[in-house]
C-alpha cells in the first residue's frame, strides 16, 4: 500500500480536534478496531468514522479491512512530521534567545 507523505498543515489541522487528539492517545496503546475505538468516545460511530477520516488523510492513522473489521493503527510519520516542524521553530527561537542573553550579560560600556 502506497502512504503519502504526511501535510504538516493537516496533520495540525487533524491534532487541533479534541476527539482526533483522544483517538490519536488511544491508538498510541496500540492498533484497535474502530467499534473498540468508538466505545469510550460520546458520539455516534459515524461521527468517529468522519473523524478517523480526517486522520487518515492527514497522514497521522492508517486504517486497513480484514473481513468485517476495520482496524486503525497510528502512522508514526505523520507525528515525526509535526515533531520536525516543531523542533525546527524551537531550535531558531533557542538560538535567538542565546544571541538576547549574551547581548544582555555584556557589560555596558557606556558606565
Amino acid at each position: 500500500m502506497h502512504r503519502k507523505k504526511p501535510n504538516v498543515d493537516r496533520v495540525f489541522h487533524a491534532l487541533g480536534d479534541p476527539t482526533r487528539r483522544a483517538i490519536v492517545e488511544k491508538l498510541s496503546e496500540g492498533p484497535i478496531s474502530v467499534s473498540r475505538l468508538a466505545e469510550p468516545l460520546d458520539i455516534t460511530l459515524a461521527a468517529v468514522v468522519q473523524h478517523l477520516q480526517v486522520l487518515e488523510e492527514s497522514g497521522l492513522v492508517q486504517t486497513e479491512k480484514i473481513g468485517r473489521v476495520r482496524t486503525c493503527r497510528i502512522e508514526p510519520a505523520g507525528l515525526s512530521a509535526a515533531a520536525q516542524w516543531i523542533g525546527e521553530r524551537r531550535s531558531r527561537w533557542e538560538k535567538r534567545l542565546d544571541r538576547l542573553g549574551d547581548l544582555l550579560a555584556e557589560p555596558d560600556e557606556g558606565k
